[in-house]
Formats: structure tokens, C-alpha cells, sequence
């Protein structure tokens, strides 16, 4: 979920220090796939994120509750740390349409590379979806489709908060270069979890219009749909801008030089 822009470089003094190898997952190759790639990377990711997350769904409702919440939840945060690991590098990793339209809007990321990786997410969940169904023979669980356990409103709050904190969390870890460095998948991926231990029973802690869209069209599973592409998308937007605002008026953290 890192922004591949040379914004997100290093300029000025800082440029001339030398950047730890653990850093360099974080910003993608001067020498980076084209376009194409890129966004087949994103299908790739978001395909997995699918077939993982949503298959983890599926096996708990078929098999007797065997992941329960917690395993649920695990499923999506360490697939989510795998693939920002597998693909930081190469597309951004962003595996997530709200996560694209806030950097775009931030201009962290060039709004031609969001029209191509945001088709190229959807259709990747799509696909994930799709072979799932041909696994399971049929639609179980919905093949995973989000779908709130509460009334229309409350489902939009929570997944707009839930989107917001990942989206302050990925921001800080991939433009901020006083941030965790490689570490930041980990810290990506652990939110992702915590956010669908306590918002998975909610709504589902879809927290991404992809992955909620391909369940929802190959199981033609469209009830309360709005929510996930409304509350993700503004609640990403929200948690890019607090971030923003927050590091604008932040004072500078002494470094070792200075102490």
C-alpha cells in the first residue's frame, strides 16, 4: 500500500544519507514495471487478498465454525502483510480501490495510474470470487460478501471508521520517511486484523469496495452494496487528510545528531 511516485523519494539533505536495505521495500525502483504490469500486479494481489480472505469465510461456514472470528481476521491481515511484502515493491500494493482514490486525492499517487489499477482491482476480486465458487461448487456464505448485521447507518459509520484508521496507519508508514520502514506490512497488516476482530462481526470489516464487489457479483449479493464502495472510500479520504494535517503541524523529531 505504498504510493510508487517519486514524490515519496527522498530529497534535499536527507537524500544524500544512506537509506537502510530494509527501507527499500518501501519505495518502488527507479527501474519499476510499466503501467500494465503494475496494475496486473494489483489484480494479482487483490485476486489473492479474495481467494484467501473470503475463502477463510466460506471453510468457516462450511466446516463448522472452524476459524471462528479470530482466524477470520488473521487470514486477512497476514495475507495482506504477505502482499505488501510480495509486491510493495513493484506496484505499491495498494490491493484496494480506496486506498488508490486517497493517495490520487492526496496527490501521493498520478490519477492516470489509478484509472488503470482500480479496474484492474476489481477485476482481480472478480476472479478470486469466481474461482472460489468452482472450489465450493456453488455460493456458500455467500462466497464471503459483506453484508451488515446491523441497520444501513450504523454499517456506514463503522466501515468508514474502520477504512479511516487503516488509511492513517498506511499513510503514515508509506509516505512518512520517519516512519517503521520495512516493518510497515506488519503494521498494515496487524490493522487490517485488528480492525476485522472487533468490525468483522459488524459489517463484515470489508474496509475495500474490491473485495466486497467481487463476492457481491458472482454470488449476486448486492444487499446494503453502497456501504462498502461509500464508507471505504470516505473513510479513506478522511484518514489520509487527519494524517496529513497531523504531520503538517507536528514538531520535528530529534534525531540522534541532535542529542
Amino acid at each position: 500500500m505504498i504510493p510508487p511516485v517519486r514524490a515519496s523519494l527522498p530529497s534535499g539533505p536527507s537524500a544524500t544519507k544512506s537509506t537502510p536495505a530494509s527501507d527499500s521495500l518501501w519505495q518502488i525502483s527507479l527501474a519499476r514495471p510499466g503501467l500494465a504490469r503494475r496494475a496486473l500486479t494489483e489484480a494479482v494481489a487483490t485476486f489473492v487478498l479474495v481467494f484467501a480472505g473470503c475463502g477463510a469465510v466460506v471453510a468457516n461456514s462450511e466446516r463448522d465454525q472452524a476459524l471462528g472470528t479470530v482466524g477470520i481476521a488473521a487470514v486477512f491481515g497476514l495475507v495482506i502483510l504477505a502482499m505488501i511484502y510480495a509486491t510493495g515493491h513493484l506496484s505499491g500494493a495498494h490491493i484496494n480501490p480506496a486506498v488508490t482514490i486517497a493517495f490520487t486525492a492526496t496527490r501521493h499517487f498520478p490519477l492516470r495510474d489509478a484509472a488503470a489499477y482500480i479496474p484492474a482491482q476489481l477485476a482481480g476480486a472478480v476472479a478470486g470470487a469466481v474461482v472460489l465458487r468452482s472450489v465450493w461448487n456453488g455460493t456458500p456464505a455467500d462466497l464471503g460478501a459483506t453484508v451488515p448485521t446491523v441497520d444501513a447507518g450504523a454499517g456506514l459509520t463503522y466501515e468508514l471508521l474502520l477504512t479511516a484508521v487503516l488509511m492513517f496507519v498506511i499513510v503514515a508508514v508509506a509516505t512518512d520517511t520517519r516512519a517503521v520502514g520495512a516493518a510497515a506490512a506488519i503494521a498494515v497488516g496487524a490493522t487490517v486484523g485488528l480492525d476485522a476482530l472487533f468490525g468483522g462481526p459488524v459489517t463484515g470489516a470489508s474496509m475495500n469496495p474490491a473485495r466486497s464487489f467481487g463476492p457481491a457479483l458472482v454470488a449476486d449479493q448486492w444487499h446494503d452494496f453502497w456501504i462498502y464502495v461509500v464508507g471505504p472510500t470516505t473513510g479513506a479520504l478522511l484518514g489520509a487528510l487527519t494524517y496529513q494535517v497531523i504531520r503538517s503541524r507536528a514538531e520535528p523529531v530529534p534525531g540522534p545528531e541532535d542529542t
